[in-house]
């Protein structure tokens, strides 16, 4: 039983929540981005080499022959993953620096006035003392 504690223990902290959370949005946030490069991003780039669709770009090693499918290198997929990858990591950059931005601007705000040092705070308690008298 103390082994099935330990693993609730360690499920249940809150970095394994966050990142199951970051998980689940990495997913959805994915769906956005892929969506972006295929149906924003790759229709002009292909416009503007030709009209070219890079995900059916293939090299056919051998023929389709009775009831065989053919056997193809789909090297146009791997582009069009490849273009992918270059969005989404651009896409987490700026996001991430836009974030450190921000983090810098709040860091930047003094919150409170400077604390007296603790001589100038004993200095004065002294001074007080001496008019009391």
């Amino acid at each position: 039983m103390k082994m099935l504690d330990e693993f609730k223990s360690f499920a249940m902290r809150g970095n394994v929540v966050d990142m199951a959370v970051g998980v689940i949005i990495g997913a959805a946030f994915g769906k956005i981005v892929s969506s972006l490069v295929a149906d924003v991003v790759m229709p002009p780039i292909g416009l503007l080499v030709g009209g070219i669709d890079f995900s059916n770009l293939a090299i056919t090693i051998k023929a389709a022959s009775e009831g065989v499918a053919a056997v193809t290198i789909n090297y146009g997929k791997f582009i069009q993953s490849v273009i992918d990858f270059v969005i989404i990591a651009f896409t987490i950059f700026m996001a991430i620096k836009g974030m450190n931005t921000l983090k810098r601007k709040e860091e930047e705000k003094p919150s409170e006035p400077p604390e007296q040092p603790a001589q100038e705070v004993l200095l004065g308690e002294i001074r007080d003392l001496l008019k009391a008298k």
